[in-house]
């Protein structure tokens, strides 16, 4: 019993020192594995100890931009020396484009960059560079910024796609650059009153809101160098001439006198689309026109029908022209050039109507004239032509006797060939005997003398002639229609 107690205290005593020694083991692996492990930081950090860079102060909960800046330490309700002189604000502006020109609306969509400039020492901090701090738009509302709003304006915004498009500079002493992209639309007092032919001037006014000269002095932060525009800036319908910038003050009855600035620029229209679609249509309307001059007066249906179609054509063209105008009250150079063209359009159409009716009257008249001529040559018992001509003449062969001569004292006679003798040839002519002798007779059915008819039908010669009022018409027409173009294209041309 003895013996075994001995045993299993000596086993006891090898399995606790062979613990012992596995113990020391592990120890000594994990303190190498650290030994080594350190000296390969020190090893690294020897050797890269001249490329660290320094601290990123950004990502300190210290210098935060609220607290850099000390945006929680005033208060931004107040503008720069709240109580003091006027604070200056400079301006400059660069024009992205010009959108669009509407004469209806009077107004016009320009897309600009805007730019202030001023001084806030309570933005003031530290800074071993010297450098700026950009910023976006989120800053904006925690600080004090120009209330500048575009005057006479009806539309207009801040884009942002994809973000607002502000942008907030801070210099370490105290300077701020506020920009922002903006749309406006705003009005533009134009004449018309030489349109197409006009040059028309607008303006884009800013002014404060709230602050007059006394709190905020608003200026052109370069002059007219503040103003930049993109070359490339073109309209369909206007040739830009100018930009150019002025200021001046601006007072309100209730409020006092405000500092407005204003970007000006000069626009003169393109004449040759107007050209092509009102100008030359009207004048092919009113040249159509003269066509009928030279149409049979008998042909009704024809003249009739082209006066009205050029009468249509010139109301549909001047519809048009208005449709895309604002209504004022005031004559347009366009205006003019077409109801004029459409008086020309419509005499021509009036100039049928008297030459149609002067036409019938005339007929009725021959007709009248005819039956008399009939009855008296029934009564003198002589050879009655029933076939006269507009001159209203009588032939009257040799068989005359000398009391017919006598009758007719005063009336020119002539030697002439009869119609059988003019049909005949020239050899059966020949054989037969010479003409005989006639005489041209005017008749008179009334109971004036032959001198008094006379001189009444030289005075109504070109009315009773239809055909020699188309042909003065011919002339006539044309010749003042091309002294109306002379004289308008001189007065509106000089005077552009």
């Amino acid at each position: 019993m003895l013996y075994l107690t001995k045993s299993l205290f000596l086993f006891f005593c090898l399995v606790v020192i062979g613990e012992c020694r596995n113990h020391g083991h592990r120890v000594r692996r994990w303190t190498g594995t650290m030994e080594t492990a350190k000296h390969g930081t020190e090893t690294a950090n020897h050797g890269t100890s001249l490329t660290k860079k320094p601290p990123d102060v950004t990502k300190n909960r210290k210098l935060k931009t609220e607290q850099l800046l000390k945006v929680d330490d005033h208060d931004f309700t107040m503008r720069p020396a709240f109580g003091g002189p006027a604070i200056p604000v400079g301006v400059d502006v660069q024009v992205e484009s010009l959108d669009s020109i509407s004469e209806v609306d009077m107004d016009f969509t320009m897309t600009l960059y805007l730019r202030h400039y001023w001084k806030d020492e309570r933005l003031t901090f530290t800074s071993s560079t010297n450098k700026s701090m950009t910023f976006d738009g989120r800053l904006v509302k925690k600080i004090w910024v120009p209330d500048v709003f575009f005057v006479h304006s009806k539309r207009s915004f801040i884009h942002d796609t994809t973000t607002d498009n502000i942008m907030l500079r801070v210099f370490p002493d105290g300077h701020v650059l506020y920009s922002l992209r903006v749309t406006v639309t705003a009005a533009c007092n134009m004449d018309f009153s030489r349109f197409p032919l006009d040059t028309q001037t607008c303006s884009l006014e800013l002014e404060s809101y709230a602050y007059t000269d006394e709190d905020l002095m608003l200026y052109w932060k370069s002059g007219d160098e503040s103003l930049s525009t993109d070359d490339r800036i073109s309209l369909s319908q206007f040739l830009i001439q100018k930009f150019h910038t002025t200021s001046h003050l601006a007072f309100y009855s209730s409020t006092g006198w405000y500092n407005r600035l204003y970007i000006n620029f000069t626009l003169r229209r393109h004449i040759f689309f107007f050209l092509l679609q009102t100008y030359f249509p009207a004048t092919l309307m009113v040249m159509l026109s003269w066509v009928s001059f030279w149409i049979d007066r008998r042909a009704v249906p024809a003249r009739v029908s082209l006066g009205i179609t050029t009468v249509l054509t010139m109301s549909t063209i001047i519809t048009g022209v208005n449709a895309s105008m604002p209504r004022v009250s005031y004559i347009k150079a366009v205006d003019i050039y077409l109801w004029v063209s459409f008086v020309f359009v419509f005499l021509s159409v009036l100039e049928y109507a008297a030459v149609n009716y002067l036409s019938t009257v005339q007929d009725r008249r021959e007709r009248k004239m005819r039956d008399e001529i009939r009855e008296r040559a029934r009564s003198q018992s002589l050879p009655c032509a029933c076939g006269m001509s507009q001159t209203r003449t009588m032939i009257l062969d040799g068989n005359y006797s000398e009391a017919d001569t006598n009758s007719l004292a005063g009336y020119t006679s002539r030697t002439m060939v009869s119609e059988e003798d003019v049909e005949m040839p020239h050899e059966v002519m020949s054989e037969k005997q010479a003409p005989r002798e006639h005489m041209v007779v005017h008749l008179s059915v009334s109971s004036e003398s032959t001198t008094t008819k006379k001189k009444g039908i030289r005075a109504l010669k070109i009315i009773q002639n239809t055909h020699a009022i188309d042909k003065y018409s011919r002339m006539l027409f044309p010749g003042s229609y091309v002294l109306f173009n002379f004289i308008y294209w001189c007065s509106y041309c000089i005077g552009a």
